[in-house]
């Protein structure tokens, strides 16, 4: 903000008209017929480039104007290791292959419920898809069971007890 307000003094008093806003008309006439100091650099004295300039002042009207447009909520409620454990069993129970009787946290989904590794996959996506972030497949292939997966969550949210 500051270095737009310089860019446009710095513009202005480059102008001889805004120079002589104000004065008597001999003062006016001696200030025409001075030479324009012309500087050396033209471009501004901000910090950033005239292109990248443009692309900050364009991305701030695009989102004043998104602003302005959208509605604006409130942030979800704080996780903790209970909610997520929830959400977690709750995402398991609506799978189609996990009986929701045999199912509990510590079930390993290969040994005790009998799903393979396409379906563990699935599983891992639906958990992407409901706390919003992306588990890397490195990551993925170690979470066996739900409360595998629930640490997982806790520790990338910093979510502690």
């Amino acid at each position: 903000m500051a270095s737009r307000v310089l860019a446009q003094c710095v513009r202005q008093l480059a102008r001889p008209s805004a120079r002589l806003s104000s004065g008597n008309v001999a003062v006016r006439a001696a200030a025409a017929a001075a030479p324009v100091p012309v500087l050396s650099n033209p471009r501004s004295f901000s910090s950033i480039g005239s292109s990248q300039r443009t692309r900050w002042i364009e991305q701030t009207r695009i989102s004043s104007s998104v602003g302005l447009l959208c509605r604006q909520y409130g942030d979800l409620p704080p996780l903790t290791i209970e909610t997520i454990k929830e959400r977690v069993m709750y995402v398991l129970k609506l799978y189609d292959k996990i009986n929701p009787e045999k199912l509990v946290t510590s079930s390993h989904f290969l040994k005790d419920l009998g799903l393979d590794s396409l379906d563990q996959v699935e599983i891992i996506m639906a958990m992407e898809d409901e706390f919003g972030f992306e588990i890397p497949d490195a990551e993925a292939e170690k979470l066996m069971s739900p409360q595998d997966i629930v640490q997982y969550i806790a520790d990338k949210k910093d979510v502690y007890e």
